[in-house]
C-alpha cells in the first residue's frame, strides 16, 4: 500500500517513491531562495515519506569554522551539534565529499552515538552551484542495513535539483 505525503500518492517501489518525492520538492520549493528553509522542507519531506527514516536532517559547513559541520535542520532526536571533518559518518562525507552508506553504525571506526537507536546511516554531500560544499545530509534508520544504492541515487538527486540547480 503506498503512503501519502498531503495530497500527493507515493509509490511502494523505493526508486519509484524517491521519483515523485523530488517532482513534489521541487513544487513546494519552487520560488523559495533561502537555504535553510530549503533543507527545513527536504528534511520533514523525507522523515514523512519513509516510515523507516528515525533521524532526518542535515549539517551545515560552518563559515565561522571550515572544517566543521554545525546542526541544521532536522526531524529526529536531539543531534550532535558539531561534527568535525573526518570525524564519524558525517565528518567522513564531509571530508570526502562522496555519499557514505553504512549498514552497521556499530561496526563504523569513529561512529559518533547522537543517539543509541541508530544502527544504519546514509549521509549524502550537499554542494551549490558553484560546486562548493555547503552542507550534508544526513539520515539513519533503527534497523541495521537500511540503505542501498537506490536511496543514495534517490537522495543525491533531490539535493542536486534542491541545491546545485
Amino acid at each position: 500500500m503506498a503512503e501519502a505525503f498531503n495530497s500527493v500518492e507515493l509509490p511502494v517501489d523505493k526508486a519509484e517513491r524517491y521519483a515523485a518525492l523530488a517532482d513534489e520538492v521541487a513544487s513546494v520549493l519552487e520560488g523559495e531562495p533561502d537555504r535553510t528553509a530549503r533543507m527545513a522542507v527536504v528534511a520533514g519531506m523525507l522523515a514523512q515519506s519513509f516510515p523507516h527514516f528515525f533521524w532526518t536532517g542535515f549539517y551545515r559547513v560552518d563559515p565561522e569554522r571550515p572544517g566543521e559541520l554545525v546542526l541544521g535542520p532536522y526531524q529526529g532526536t536531539l543531534g550532535c551539534l558539531r561534527i568535525p571533518f573526518g570525524k564519524g559518518v558525517c565528518g567522513t562525507a564531509a571530508q570526502r565529499r562522496e555519499t557514505v552508506v553504512v549498514e552497521d553504525v556499530h561496526a563504523f571506526p569513529g561512529h559518533i552515538a547522537c543517539d543509541s537507536r541508530s544502527a544504519s546511516e546514509i549521509v549524502c554531500p550537499v554542494f551549490d552551484a558553484a560546486g562548493a560544499l555547503i552542507a550534508i545530509l544526513d539520515v539513519d534508520a533503527e534497523i541495521p542495513a537500511a540503505f542501498d544504492a537506490t536511496d543514495a541515487e534517490g537522495l543525491n538527486r533531490i539535493l542536486a535539483q534542491t541545491f546545485s540547480a
